[in-house]
């Protein structure tokens, strides 16, 4: 029997209103965890980096969550085929980064303790 290494322990800075990291398999609750500790294989692609935070974790305050800057957003007031190419390209990546199929994050988290 091999042993395994030790767990490095990682810092990711996230917004203060985030809420907490569901546990594995419960839905996603936008806690941005995951997209914080290392970018999933779409966010390699567009952020150019393979550890730390993915540069398309985006903030969204209206709904104190983070979201993936990769979906796009349904366009507002556009023509028929736009939308459709819109939908098209958002339900592509939405399977590419797992949207919808629950956490899958097994980092465990600690709050910092503010003094």
């Amino acid at each position: 029997m091999s042993a395994r290494p030790p767990k490095r322990a990682a810092i990711v800075w996230l917004h203060p209103a985030a809420p907490p990291k569901p546990p594995p398999g419960a839905p996603c609750n936008g806690c941005g965890v995951c997209c914080a500790w290392r970018p999933c294989p779409l966010g390699i692609m567009l952020s150019r980096r393979h550890r730390g935070a993915c540069a398309m974790l985006r903030w969204d305050a209206t709904t104190a969550r983070y979201r993936c800057g990769a979906l796009p957003a349904q366009p507002a007031g556009a023509g028929p085929p736009r939308r459709m190419l819109a939908a098209g390209l958002r339900s592509l990546v939405a399977r590419w980064i797992a949207a919808g199929q629950g956490c899958d994050c097994d980092v465990e988290v600690a709050r910092a303790r503010h003094s």
